[in-house]
């Protein structure tokens, strides 16, 4: 078992996920063959023709840029995008009618719990991977370019099917170490048991079991990819806005997400994006330790009263947290004469409720509340008002979280700044300018400015990568999953050079001791800073 090629497989799933529904509607449209017959093309200039909302269509664009089928070359002096093709564009207009065969099994399986018991679901899986076995009829290319692309693109559609499988059994328990560590039969996890054979052969066929008669176990590489299966949490969440893609690029794209007060998001299924992020992110948190020890090792008079997490997600970090001080800190010695006030803030329900429950099964005292990242202000006064503590005198804490900040315009609405972000924008389907989106980040670092001068902020955070950079590296980063989903659902990460450059605008300093970045290399799209004013 290659891992190193087991993980490539896992971050070319990803990209298919995401890139099989842009494929999708952009082939009905034609825009495929237009940009060929065109060479290259505006961006704006194919906002008209095909009246797109242009904030997603860059997205769109970019991403089939980081996955190498076009090039994007984005002038930020003068705000101007320009989409060109190349070699690997007339192969995807080629194999492009690949990606149609799979899009109706994805629009399922955002509800795959209970389309395992429908017949007819069952009838098209079988269908469809009986095509994946065959490699859809294809013969190999002689041209080895062409050939790339061919199997770069029979691993997205692969990955649009094991994607949501692996989030279904990974959170209903199939997962559990009993199964990894014993035979079993199908009977045993699903009373629809010959639906379930049905799945479960298709994993054998992947070489994730090994099957005897009517008995399963799991292989090494069946193990391996069980033990990440929150890594498809995330991008697998993101299934019913990816899902609208035509809505997305050519429909009434501000009302997709709209939702009455107190009704759950439509764009995402938020349980399971929680699921995802908690194991995806325990890697990050362990990393975390030093900052957190060195902070509370120091004198008892310079320790921070407590931690506020904003973003508390499934509770995981706040229960890592307490742990950590708990058993390796100073502080963790002088509990009872210097209480640990602890709280996590987040703005969605369901999170919240997850963390409650997290936290009282493992025995941690939390205060649990609403919160809005992007206005401290409200937040500090209900701290105040209702539980006599100043948000100031708390070490503030937020993983992967400021770039999903409700999108203010900036005051200053016309920054004289060039960005150095190659980020692809959008609230609401109307493109934002990548100078905008800097000057928004920076508007809202300083909004917490007063809060973190005493006792700093510690960030972790998700960058994206230039397009180019990721088309080079395919099958060793995530990056197009990330950046098609949070620039679909209108968030805003930056790399981490641009990132560090608006936070030390802000007058923040960065302790540079501290600072880790994921992985240690060009490729990084994760970086933990603790931030002082």
């Amino acid at each position: 078992m290659d891992k190193e090629i087991l993980r490539s497989l896992i971050f070319r799933h990803l990209d298919g996920i995401v890139t099989a529904p842009i494929v999708a509607s952009l082939i009905k449209r034609e825009i495929l063959c237009y940009i060929i017959d065109k060479k290259s093309i505006s961006l704006s200039e194919l906002t008209k023709i095909y009246k797109a909302n242009e904030g997603y269509l860059n997205v769109a664009l970019r991403s089939l840029a980081s996955q190498g089928f076009l090039e994007y070359e984005l002038n930020n002096t003068t705000d101007n995008i320009i989409i060109s093709e190349n070699s690997h564009t007339q192969f995807l207009q080629k194999y492009s009618p690949l990606y149609l065969k799979v899009i109706s099994f994805q629009k399922k399986s955002v509800d795959i719990k209970n389309q395992v018991t429908d017949a007819l679901f069952i009838e098209e899986f079988e269908k469809l991977t009986h095509s994946i076995k065959d490699n859809f009829g294809i013969a190999f290319s002689e041209d080895p370019e062409e050939k790339k692309v061919q199997e770069q693109i029979l691993k997205h559609i692969e990955g649009c099917v094991i994607g949501p499988l692996i989030v279904y059994l990974g959170m209903t328990g199939m997962f559990h170490k009993y199964f990894m560590e014993t035979s079993f039969q199908a009977a045993e996890f699903h009373k629809n048991s010959e639906n379930f054979e049905i799945i479960l052969d298709f994993l054998t066929h992947l070489e994730w079991f090994k099957k005897s008669g009517n008995t399963y176990k799991f292989t090494e590489t069946g193990i391996y990819f069980a033990k990440r299966a929150a890594s498809y949490g995330v991008t697998v969440s993101y299934l019913p806005l990816m899902n609208k893609m035509d809505e997305l690029l050519f429909g009434n794209a501000g009302k997709i997400r709209d939702v009455e007060e107190g009704e759950d998001e439509i764009h995402v299924d938020r349980a399971m994006n929680v699921w995802g992020s908690g194991g995806a992110h325990s890697n990050y948190f362990k990393v975390a330790n030093d900052f957190i020890i060195q902070i509370f090792n120091q004198p008892i008079h310079l320790q921070p009263k407590g931690v506020l997490d904003m973003g508390c997600g499934n509770g995981a970090f706040i229960q890592h947290i307490f742990e950590t001080i708990e058993r390796y800190t100073l502080r963790g010695k002088m509990l009872e004469e210097y209480p640990l006030f602890l709280v996590g803030a987040d703005y969605n329900p369901a999170a919240l409720k997850v963390t409650r429950a997290n936290l009282i099964n493992n025995d941690i005292w939390a205060k649990v509340i609403w919160g809005d990242i992007g206005n401290p202000k409200k937040l500090a006064e209900d701290l105040k008002d209702n539980y006599e503590i100043e948000l100031s005198e708390l070490l503030n804490i937020r993983t992967f979280l400021d770039h999903n900040r409700i999108w203010q315009a900036p005051g200053n609405k016309n920054p004289q700044r060039i960005s150095t972000s190659t980020g692809a924008f959008a609230y609401r389907g109307k493109r934002l300018p990548n100078a905008l989106v800097e000057e928004s980040l920076k508007e809202h670092l300083e909004l917490w400015l007063p809060y973190i001068q005493k006792n700093g902020l510690l960030i972790i955070e998700l960058h994206s990568l230039a397009p180019k950079l990721t088309r080079e590296n395919l099958g060793k980063t995530a990056a197009t999953a990330y950046e098609a989903t949070h620039g679909f659902s209108d968030q805003y990460i930056l790399e981490i050079d641009v990132f560090r450059k608006i936070c030390e605008e802000t007058g923040l300093k960065i302790d540079k001791d501290l600072f880790r970045k994921f992985p240690n290399s060009e490729l990084a799209t994760v970086s933990i800073n603790l931030l002082k004013a």
